[in-house]
C-alpha cells in the first residue's frame, strides 16, 4: 500500500471524527447516519484505492475497534454512538493504523478525564467510584453498575467523540510526519 494512501485514509477519518466530536459536544450524541456513513466511506475508499484486500482489512479494522469499544458499552462506561463512530473511523483509517488510533484515543480520553476531575475537584469521589467499579466488575463481569454508568445523568461524563477525534488527528499527524 502506498504511503500517500495512508495519509488520505487518515485525513478522511480525521474529518469524520471532527464532525462527530462537534456533534457530541453540542448534543451529547453521535448520529447513526454519521457513523454508518463513516463506516461505508471507509470500505469504499479502501476498495477504491487498494481493491478487495484493502476493503477487507478496513472491515477488519472497523470490526476490531468496534468490538473493543463494545466491551466498554456493555459494561456501562460508554455510549453506543462512541462505539459506532470508533468503528467507522477505524474502517476509514485502516488496519495498519489501528494500534496508533486506539492508543492515541485512549491517551486522549485519559487526559480529558483527568482534566474533568481536576476542573470539578472530585479526586476523592472519583477514586472511590473507581474502586467500587473495579469490585463490581470483578464480581459481576461486564454488567453495568446500577448507579455508576453512562446512563446516569448525575455523574460526570465527557464527550468521548472528542477523544476519538484527537486519536484520529494524532494518527494523521504521525502519518504526515512520516511521508
Amino acid at each position: 500500500m502506498m504511503r500517500d494512501h495512508q495519509v488520505v485514509f487518515c485525513a478522511v477519518a480525521s474529518a469524520f471524527a471532527a464532525v462527530a466530536a462537534l456533534w457530541d459536544i453540542r448534543t451529547r450524541r453521535i448520529p447513526n447516519l454519521l457513523c454508518a456513513t463513516a463506516f461505508a466511506a471507509g470500505l469504499l475508499l479502501h476498495f477504491g484505492l487498494d481493491g478487495w484486500q484493502g476493503m477487507l482489512t478496513a472491515l477488519a479494522a472497523g470490526m476490531l475497534a468496534g468490538g473493543v469499544f463494545l466491551l466498554f458499552f456493555i459494561a456501562g462506561g460508554m455510549g453506543g454512538g462512541d462505539v459506532k463512530i470508533v468503528a467507522g473511523i477505524a474502517a476509514l483509517a485502516g488496519f495498519s493504523q489501528l494500534p496508533y488510533f486506539l492508543i492515541f484515543t485512549g491517551i486522549a480520553g485519559g487526559v480529558m478525564a483527568v482534566m474533568l476531575i481536576v476542573r470539578h475537584g472530585v479526586f476523592r469521589s472519583t477514586f472511590k467510584n473507581l474502586t467500587v467499579l473495579m469490585g463490581h466488575h470483578a464480581r459481576r463481569g461486564l454488567t453495568p453498575h446500577k448507579e455508576l454508568n453512562v446512563e446516569n445523568k448525575s455523574t460526570l461524563r465527557l464527550p468521548y467523540g472528542v477523544a476519538i477525534a484527537a486519536g484520529a488527528l494524532f494518527t494523521l499527524y504521525l502519518n504526515g510526519s512520516r511521508s
